[in-house]
C-alpha cells in the first residue's frame, strides 16, 4: 500500500498551491511574534519618584530636596521608593530652616511613598506598571506579569496538540487565533492587575496554540523538501517580522490601552484566510473522511495546473488503511538506562538554559541604553540572520559542535560586558545583540538535534517532554531580568555564564549528524566518555543524512 507522500506525489514540491499555503501559514505566524512580546511595552517601568502632595507647605527649596538622593551607575539619582517625612520638612519649610545649610539631610527620617508616585512621561505615558502602581512594594509583579503569560505558554502547549488531532488542524488554528485575539481585547477593559494577569495567561494558551497548530497543519500539507524550510525559515521568520512590528507600534501608541487595541487588528486581519487555508489532508484520512481529503487534493492540482487522477486514493487502500500499532511508552523510559537518563538531563538542561537566555535578552532589551524602541527592534532584527544561519549550519557540519559554537559565542560576549566602561554604551549594545545571535541560532537547532538523537519509540515524547523544559525557562526568564535593578551587569554575567556552561555540557553529547536514526533504546549513541562498543561495518556503511522533522509539542 502506497503511503500518503507517494500518492500525492503528482502535485509537485513547490507549485502555486504550496507556495500559498507556505505564505499564509507563516503570516498567521506574525501576530504571535508581537503578542509574545508585548509585555515589554504593557508592563515597562518609566523614571518614577515619590509624589509630594500640592496641598503641602512646602518652600520651593524644600520642596526640591524632598526626595533623598542615591547612588545608581555611578551618579547620584532620586530616590524612587523613599522620601523625607513630609510632617518634618514642612515643620523646617515653616520655621524659614534651609535644607543642607539648617538642616543635615542625610539624618533627616524617611518615610515611603503614601501620596503615591509621579512617573516620568518621557517614553510613555501609560503603562499598567503606572496604571496600578506596581513599583517599590509591588514591583515583584512586574516580573510575575511576564511569568504567567509564560505559564499560558506551557498550558496551551499541553492542550493544542490534543485539541487539533480531535477537531481537526483547521478550525483549532482559527479557534486559538480567536482566543489570542478576542482576550488580547479583553485586556484593554482590565481594571486592576489581577484581571489583567489572569486575561494574559489565557492569550498565552492562544498564542503558543496557534503557532504550534500552523506548524503541524504547514508540515502535513506541504511536500517533504519544502517542510525543513517552512519549519525552519519560514515558521521562524514570520514570527520575527512580527517582533520587528511591536516596536513600530510602540513608538506610535504610548498608551498600553491603546497598544493592546492596535496589537488585536492584525489579529482580525487573519479572519479570510479561513477561505484559503484548507484542513490537513493527512488529518482527514485519518478520521475516514476520503472525499474530503481528496477534494482538497484535486483543488490543489487544478491551482498548480496539473492534470489529477481520476481516483487518488484506490478504495482497496483505504479500507487497508490502518494506524500502524505502537508499542505503549511511558516517561520513564527516557531514564530506562544510564544512557538514556545522561541524554535526557543533559536535554533537559540544555533547552531551559537556552530558554532562559533568549527570552531574558528579548525581555531585557529596552531596558538598554538609548532609545527602548530602537533596541528591541534590533533585538528582533538580529533574529532573521540567527534562523538564515542556524538553517545553512544545520546542512552541512555536526550538531554538537555548532550548537556549542553559538552557545560560547552567545555566552562570552555576555560576559564581556562588565568590562566594557559605562560611556561605551554602544559597544555594550553591540555585544548584546551577538549573544542574542548566538542564543537565538542555538535555540533553533535544538529541535532537529533532540528528534536525531532519540529513538522512534520515544521521539515524540522525548521532544515535548524537553520542549516543556523550554517552557519552564520561559517562566523563570523573567526574574533574570529582575536582577538588573541590583546591578546593571548582573543579568548578563548570569546569562553568560550559564550560556557557557550549558554550551559546555552539549559537547558531552552524542553526534547525530551523518548517523541513521535509532529506532530502539539500544541503538541509540552513547555519551561522550561513556564506553561503547563498536558499530558492525555494514552498519556504518549504511548510515545517512537524515532529514528529520518533528512538530512542536
Amino acid at each position: 500500500m502506497r503511503d500518503y507522500d507517494e500518492v500525492t506525489t503528482f502535485l509537485g514540491e513547490w507549485g502555486p498551491f504550496q507556495r500559498l499555503i507556505f505564505f499564509l501559514l507563516s503570516a498567521s505566524i506574525i501576530p504571535n511574534g508581537f503578542n509574545g512580546m508585548s509585555v515589554v511595552f504593557l508592563a515597562a517601568t518609566p523614571e518614577h519618584r515619590c509624589r509630594v502632595p500640592d496641598t503641602a507647605n512646602l518652600s520651593g527649596a524644600w520642596r526640591n530636596h524632598s526626595i533623598p538622593l542615591r547612588l545608581q551607575g555611578g551618579r547620584e539619582v532620586p530616590h524612587s521608593c523613599r522620601r523625607y517625612r513630609l510632617a518634618a520638612i514642612a515643620n523646617f519649610s515653616a520655621l524659614g530652616l534651609e535644607p543642607g545649610r539648617d538642616v543635615d539631610l542625610e539624618q533627616l527620617e524617611q518615610e515611603g511613598c503614601v501620596d503615591g508616585w509621579e512617573f516620568s512621561r518621557d517614553i510613555y505615558l501609560s503603562t499598567i506598571v503606572t496604571e496600578w502602581n506596581l513599583v517599590c512594594e509591588d514591583d515583584w509583579k512586574t516580573p510575575l506579569t511576564s511569568s504567567l503569560f509564560f505559564v499560558g505558554v506551557l498550558l496551551g502547549s499541553f492542550v493544542s496538540g490534543q485539541l487539533s488531532d480531535r477537531f481537526g488542524r483547521k478550525s483549532i488554528l482559527f479557534a486559538t487565533m480567536a482566543v489570542q485575539t478576542g482576550f488580547s481585547f479583553l485586556q484593554i477593559f482590565s481594571i486592576n492587575w489581577e484581571m489583567f494577569t489572569v486575561l494574559f495567561v489565557i492569550v498565552g494558551m492562544g498564542q503558543i496554540s496557534n503557532y504550534v497548530v500552523a506548524f503541524i497543519l504547514g508540515t502535513e500539507i506541504l511536500g517533504k523538501s519544502v517542510r525543513i524550510l517552512f519549519s525552519t525559515l519560514g515558521v521562524c521568520t514570520f514570527f520575527a517580522v512580527g517582533y520587528m512590528l511591536l516596536p513600530l507600534f510602540a513608538h506610535f501608541i504610548r498608551d498600553w490601552r491603546m497598544l493592546l487595541l492596535a496589537l488585536t487588528v492584525p489579529g482580525v486581519l487573519c479572519v479570510p484566510l479561513w477561505w484559503f487555508i484548507p484542513e490537513s489532508p493527512r488529518w482527514l484520512i485519518s478520521q475516514r473522511r476520503f472525499r474530503e481529503a481528496e477534494s482538497i487534493i484535486q483543488k490543489a492540482a487544478k491551482m498548480n495546473n496539473i492534470a489529477a487522477p481520476m481516483v487518488i486514493f484506490d478504495p482497496v487502500e483505504l479500507q487497508e488503511l490502518k494506524l500502524p500499532s505502537q508499542q505503549k511508552v511511558f516517561i520513564l523510559d527516557l531514564f530506562r538506562t544510564q544512557n538514556i537518563a545522561t541524554i535526557t538531563i543533559m536535554s533537559l538542561l540544555l533547552w531551559m538554559l537556552t530558554s532562559v537566555g533568549y527570552f531574558a535578552l528579548s525581555l531585557n532589551a529596552p531596558n538598554l541604553h538609548g532609545d527602548a524602541y530602537l533596541n528591541c527592534f534590533l533585538s528582533a532584527l538580529i533574529e532573521v540572520p540567527a534562523y538564515i544561519t542556524a538553517w545553512l549550519l544545520l546542512r552541512t557540519l555536526p550538531r554538537r559542535y555548532i550548537i556549542a559554537g553559538v552557545l560560547f559565542l552567545g555566552g562570552g560576549v555576555l560576559l564581556l560586558i562588565q568590562f566594557v566602561p559605562a560611556d561605551y554604551n554602544f559597544l555594550s549594545i553591540g555585544l548584546v545583540m551577538l549573544g542574542k545571535f548566538g542564543i537565538t541560532s542555538a535555540f533553533s537547532m535544538l529541535y532537529v538535534f533532540t528528534a536525531e538523537l532519540y529513538p522512534t519509540l520515544v521521539r515524540n515524547m522525548a521532544v515535548g517532554v524537553t520542549s516543556m523544559a523550554s517552557r519552564v525557562g520561559s517562566i523563570i526568564a523573567p526574574y533574570f531580568v529582575y536582577l538588573g535593578a541590583y546591578n546593571r551587569v548582573l543579568p548578563y554575567i548570569v546569562m553568560g555564564s550559564l550560556t557557557v556552561f550549558i554550551g559546555i555540557i552539549t559537547l558531552f553529547f552524542p553526534e547525530s549528524f551523518g548517523m541513521t536514526l535509532p529506532e530502539t533504546l539500544e541503538q541509540m549513541q552513547k555519551v561522550k566518555g561513556f564506553r561503547f562498543r563498536k558499530k558492525p561495518r555494514d552498519s556504518v556503511e549504511k548510515e545517512e543524512n537524515p532529514k528529520v522533522l518533528i512538530t512542536s509539542f
